[in-house]
């Protein structure tokens, strides 16, 4: 199933989508490429928001700001996603013996598939500015990523089986 489609069915089913994702032919490249994705669309959400900052205080340009954002979204942040990945993996361990890949990916699709109202939050304050509207918005956008979390992180539980080497 494409992309796209799938972004669009883990508000309905995240489980399923996460299901069909883990049962295919994963590997780390596919779970990075998820990762990165989302990196680069939470850059592109961030740009009305440094556009309109950088308008109203012009001591530090536009580009200035698109180039600190760039690099915390695309250098540091998918560092931050591994190493908040591997604290899950332990924090599931402690439950049931879980495959990384199959953690790294539930929690980098939740974060892809959130981010389609990253870019409709960033939009808004770009219209609004800091508003509480935005602020709330936010707050509708982490919970549907816990929402999209929870249920891939409860199907890789369900699917992974553990072996004799993690005994």
């Amino acid at each position: 199933m494409s992309l796209v489609r799938n972004i669009a069915r883990s508000y309905r089913a995240p489980g399923e989508v996460v299901s069909g994702l883990a049962r295919g032919d994963l590997r780390e490249p596919q779970v990075l490429f998820f990762a990165l994705l989302a990196c680069g669309l939470i850059f592109v959400a961030q740009w009305p928001g440094l556009s309109r900052a950088a308008t109203l205080d012009p001591s530090v340009t536009f580009e200035q700001r698109m180039g600190g954002a760039l690099f915390a979204v695309m250098f540091i942040l998918p560092l931050l996603l591994y190493a908040v990945a591997g604290l899950l993996q332990l924090m599931l361990r402690m439950y049931r013996p879980v495959a990384g890949l199959h953690v790294r990916l539930a929690f980098f699709w939740a974060l892809l598939a959130v981010t389609p109202l990253m870019l409709l939050q960033g939009g808004m304050s770009a219209m609004l500015g800091p508003q509480g509207a935005v602020l709330a918005f936010g707050f509708v956008v982490a919970g549907a990523f816990l929402y999209i979390l929870g249920a891939g992180l409860r199907t890789v539980v369900q699917i992974t089986q553990p072996s004799r080497q993690d005994g």
